[in-house]
């Protein structure tokens, strides 16, 4: 009896520490979460709140300067970026225009990541990673930091473009940095339409992925978490594009899906040889491809058609479509018209949406294509914010703030209005109990717990 009584008393706080570790499928470690999945379920979210009278707000943290990035969260742990102005408060303009010309603004920037208490909003640590007078202007609706962060819940890594690649510890120790120089995030046709950089990075089984289609020198990349070493480099002929990388499986290899109008394609994750490529779509690319019923699905928008594709995850070689084609060996099926411009699509329970920049949200059979719908959601202007979704419901913002609960499914169906009574450009974080909304000032926690 005592050998037993022993044995329990050596082993509960091991047994403890097994019951409180953290489920990396349940963090929301990336742009879009797991993988860019944009879904969390079991999340135990309130089915209404409000900013202004504090209905289901858990806290509400001010957050100084201008930045597009998307809060990422590890366990208790809230990441996100921003880029403040030491002399210019600026502004990020919202609504759907024709306008290219970059905001004028040379003064001092400083680039910094904050670590935030999950459940009370403190700020645990901030680090200004760069300060200088940016390398490249920026668009009206763009900021600085449009680089949502990773972590890996070891290590947390932001990327600010041409103000170079930071990697840090959970405490926020500087283990290395990139730079790359001027990275060139310019509209092709008129070099002079600078819009900066927001291609995330990527996290997977330690290696930091980074995709930089630019003006001049496009590549993509792998570096080790832990050191910064660089493990592969690939050249990529194309045009300056806004997208972030995505991992999809073929059996139990690991690929790199990345999107783009001259060479969106499949890569090796261990080697970085290119397995597949395909050219044509939106000639301004921003969306992240997608993954799921062994298919990769991309959209993309501007120009002469705005497709939507879903590849095989064994796709190879060119699988270029011709012209006025849906599908081929490799693709499965494509809509020439309907992707969205800026919007990253989102795949729950076999259906695929897609959520256009008017606030149009299509639904589609994901296996098959078929078209369920497609309605206006809600009376916004326009809609940046991609669509996320938990427990039955996606929830799409539109850049005034209000938040709409869509129920999922193949028939439309709008369940809810919230307002957050702030201007909204980037897509929320959901965590356990938790819908994190990032507005013009502040990090948001809606709550009801």
């Amino acid at each position: 009896m005592r050998t037993k009584l022993l044995l329990i008393f050596l082993l509960t706080p091991f047994i403890f520490s097994c019951a409180q570790k953290t489920d990396p499928a349940r963090q929301w470690f990336m742009y879009r979460g797991n993988y860019a999945s944009g879904v969390l379920d079991n999340a135990n979210l309130p089915e209404k709140w409000d900013t202004e009278t504090g209905e289901n707000i858990a806290w509400k943290t001010f957050i100084p300067g201008l930045g597009n990035s998307c809060p990422v969260v590890w366990g208790d742990n809230i990441f996100i970026t921003t880029a403040v102005s030491q002399a210019d408060s600026g502004k990020v303009i919202t609504g759907i225009y024709g306008s290219i010309a970059p905001v004028q603004d040379s003064s001092v920037h400083d680039w910094i990541t904050y670590c935030i208490d999950k459940n009370s909003g403190e700020i645990k640590w901030q680090k200004t990673a760069y300060s200088g007078i940016p390398k490249q202007k920026r668009h009206p609706m763009s900021t600085h930091a449009n680089c949502t962060s990773a972590t890996n819940g070891e290590y947390v890594v932001s990327f600010f473009g041409s103000e170079g690649l930071y990697c840090y510890d959970m405490n926020g120790n500087l283990q290395w940095k990139k730079d790359f120089g001027v990275l060139q995030s310019v509209f092709f046709l008129v070099p002079g339409a600078e819009w900066e950089f927001a291609s995330s990075p990527l996290i997977h089984d330690n290696v930091v992925v980074i995709q930089c289609d630019v003006f001049e020198n496009s590549f993509l990349a792998a570096y080790d978490i832990k050191t910064g070493g660089e493990i592969w480099k690939v050249k990529r002929d194309e045009y300056p594009g806004w997208c972030t990388p995505n991992v999809y499986y073929e059996g139990e290899k690991a690929r790199i899906a990345v999107n783009g109008y001259k060479h969106r394609g499949g890569y090796d994750f261990e080697t970085g040889e290119e397995l597949w490529k395909q050219s044509g779509g939106g000639d301004i690319p921003i969306p992240t491809p997608i993954v799921g019923e062994n298919l990769v699905y991309f959209n993309s928008a501007h120009g002469k058609i705005s497709p939507i594709l879903a590849i095989q995850n064994n796709a190879r070689g060119d699988i270029t479509l011709d012209e006025n084609e849906t599908s081929n060996e490799f693709v499965k099926w494509g809509k020439l018209r309907g992707g969205s411009y800026m919007s990253t699509m989102l795949l729950y329970n076999g259906y695929l949406y897609n959520a256009a920049w008017n606030g149009k949200l299509t639904c589609y059979n994901a296996v098959t294509g078929e078209e369920m719908y497609s309605e206006k959601v809600g009376g916004g202007n326009s809609y940046t914010s991609c669509p996320v979704a938990a427990d039955g419901i996606i929830y799409i913002t539109d850049n005034d703030g209000v938040v709409y609960s869509v129920k999922t499914g193949p028939e439309f169906e709008i369940l809810r209005e919230n307002k957050l009574h702030e201007t909204v450009m980037s897509t929320p974080a959901i965590s356990d109990n938790y819908l994190f909304f990032r507005t013009g000032n502040h990090l948001v926690a809606v709550s009801g717990k």
